[in-house]
């Protein structure tokens, strides 16, 4: 018995292995931050390239007036100007309401987006407006997350595939043919 209390004393002094103490400590939290800063700035490169296609797409439907856009061609131009965007034609859904700034109405809260756990349904809403009557345009694109187990991935609000969306939004006016 004096034997392993002599042991524990001299382990309890012994100060060998305390940098690994502290690696073992540190390590893994410095991992998760590392690993959240690049699902962070993945998130805002997707997000940024989204609007932006959106907003180039809706340009091109306010200028180009006496032609009325419809879906599966402002989806493949959302998709030619978002080329950094992986399975764009399966991940994207657009959707266009139309809104009367008369008689106003709130346009649904979430946008319709693609789930992969679910059946293909078609559009949800898509209307071509009428002359000077305002539409809006809502792209959601699903994203798988990088780290899903841990740090943002894990805090992100996902569906039963496990992605998450991203909306961009643009309203505009139908121009009189």
């Amino acid at each position: 018995m004096t034997m392993f209390k002599r042991f524990l004393n001299r382990f309890r002094r012994s100060e060998r292995g305390s940098a690994t103490l502290e690696f073992v400590i540190v390590f893994p939290i410095f991992v998760v931050l590392m690993g959240s800063s690049w699902e962070l700035g993945l998130i805002t490169m997707r997000t940024t390239i989204i609007e932006r296609a959106t907003d180039l797409v809706v340009r091109d439907i306010r200028l180009g007036t006496g032609s009325a856009p419809q879906h599966d061609e402002i989806k493949q131009e959302i998709c030619d100007m978002a080329s950094i965007l992986t399975n764009c034609e399966q991940n994207l859904r657009i959707e266009m309401i139309q809104i009367d700034p008369r008689n106003w109405t709130e346009p649904p809260a979430e946008a319709d987006c693609t789930d992969a756990s679910q059946e293909v349904s078609p559009v949800r809403a898509f209307e071509n407006g009428q002359e000077n009557e305002l539409m809006l345009l809502r792209v959601c694109f699903k994203v798988d997350p990088l780290f899903p187990a841990v740090g943002l991935g894990k805090a992100l609000v996902t569906d039963d595939a496990g992605q998450f969306a991203l909306v961009a939004a643009a309203a505009f006016v139908q121009e009189p043919l």
